[in-house]
């Protein structure tokens, strides 16, 4: 009888995060204060962020860093997380290639954003905080921090991107049901919203948007800390779980990935499953591919441009190297609310600038056509930005059929869409669309935001 999962147990779940900054042979460019552009220190970070994230973030020197016991207690609760041999989508697509996924769909709240909620609610506590803030796209990664907050003790605020807010209600109940406020943005209750809305009456949101509110609130809240669910090198650090235990899992089955793949709006659940596997390119001259599949909607790592640039909308966080649309840039309403991000990881951005990494875009008719066939062939319907990664994966498998090539590709299902079922409606009733973003909307939108290249 086939194998099809790999299981591993309790005791072989990772005890450190694996940290890339220490092997990449070129760093990230650094964190900069937009005022002074000169690069920031840990303790500049102080004000908003954790103090032990902040370390985190800027820590080029130690390959891997202890997770603490407390995280990996509430780790023990769902992981480690399955690797499944996909052979009903290798039926399904006649292909020669073997497909495996990595199943981050299983912990409670139904994604991988979990890993990274607990580490940052766990430090959060340890310093004496009492309130943090976040923002959230379509809704996992707040659900994620909601639950993390409650573990913890501590009260959480979320701003919501309005249309994800409008479009996934049962996300905003999942947040409130652990006891979280919830906020659409922009909205009133913040400098940074109201502005916004006086220029942009309807502006439905990004995460752009609720990154300035969340700041804003930590700012000026007392004993407030802001933390996030993507982009910053610490995020992706946590989120490395994912791509030991796959290591790990593959040992298991025998074989090791040609190709990575991941769905990539910032960059948190791509590294987590990439990085662990990247660091044996660079350092052990392995030849794994690794792609990173945006929407054709949002394609900063497709079409933006490598710059300095704001992690917001407001201009309220240290300018960031990343590939970049520009942070004014307002994607359109796609489901796959997670991946409606303007830029990208620093780190995800130099590997890419370095060749290391490579990225497609997918239209949102394509993702939801693979996300179908993917719950009809393996039974577990894939949330919206999972389905990105997922037909990427049936791209490069269907290639495999054309030269009867027997890669074996490997892709990260980040979580379910159980909660994204209203999407799924409007796909089979015909009322999705496509939508492209011409390189004169780009140029325009980058000048608007004022972002020169590097």
């Amino acid at each position: 009888m086939k194998t099809k999962r790999f299981i591993l147990q309790e005791s072989e779940i990772p005890k450190q995060w694996y940290n890339i900054l220490a092997d990449m042979p070129n760093k990230p460019l650094p964190p900069v204060n937009p005022g002074t552009k000169q690069p920031l220190k840990a303790e500049d970070l102080y004000p908003v962020f954790c103090e032990e994230c902040a370390r985190q973030e800027l820590n080029t020197t130690d390959r891997f860093i202890d997770i603490p016991e407390a995280v990996l207690e509430q780790y023990k609760n769902y992981r480690a997380t399955p690797l499944v041999r996909a052979y009903g989508l290798e039926e399904a697509l006649g292909t020669p290639a073997h497909i495996y996924f990595k199943n981050e769909s299983v912990n409670p709240l139904g994604s991988h954003k979990l890993n990274s909620a607990i580490a940052q609610a766990y430090y959060a506590k340890q310093e004496g905080t009492t309130n943090i803030t976040t923002e959230t796209g379509a809704g996992q990664w707040g659900a994620a921090l909601s639950y993390a907050a409650k573990a913890f003790g501590l009260e959480a605020a979320v701003y919501m991107v309005k249309i994800s807010y409008e479009q996934k209600p049962y996300r905003r109940s999942i947040m409130q049901t652990f006891g979280a406020q919830v906020t659409a943005s922009p909205s009133m209750s913040t400098k940074a919203g109201r502005k916004i809305l006086t220029e942009n009456p309807t502006h439905q949101g990004s995460l752009g948007t609720a990154i300035s509110e969340a700041v804003e609130l930590a700012l000026n809240t007392p004993h407030c800390k802001y933390v996030l669910g993507s982009v910053l090198n610490h995020v992706c650090l946590h989120q490395t779980v994912i791509g030991l235990e796959a290591e790990k899992q593959m040992e298991m089955a025998g074989e090791y990935p040609d190709t990575v793949i991941a769905c990539f709006g910032g960059g948190s659940n791509f590294s987590g499953l990439a990085l662990p596997f990247l660091r044996h390119n660079i350092l052990d001259g392995k030849k794994t591919r690794f792609i990173a599949a945006e929407p054709a909607s949002c394609p900063k790592l497709t079409k933006g441009e490598f710059a300095y640039d704001f992690g917001d909308e407001a201009g309220y966080t240290p300018l960031l190297a990343m590939y970049t649309l520009g942070h004014t840039f307002r994607p359109a309403n796609i489901h796959a609310g997670g991946l409606r991000y303007h830029g990208s990881g620093s780190i995800v951005a130099q590997l890419l600038k370095d060749g290391y990494i490579e990225a497609v875009d997918i239209e949102q008719l394509d993702s939801f056509k693979a996300g179908v066939l993917f719950a009809r062939s393996e039974g577990i319907i894939p949330a919206p930005e999972s389905c990105h990664a997922i037909a990427a994966t049936v791209n490069e498998a269907l290639k495999c059929k054309e030269t009867g090539e027997e890669k074996v590709i490997l892709f990260n299902l980040s979580g379910h869409g159980l909660v994204d079922m209203a999407a799924y409606d409007r796909y089979f009733s015909g009322d999705l669309a496509n939508y492209n973003v011409s390189d004169e909307e780009i140029a325009a939108n980058l000048a608007a935001s004022g972002v020169v290249s590097i």
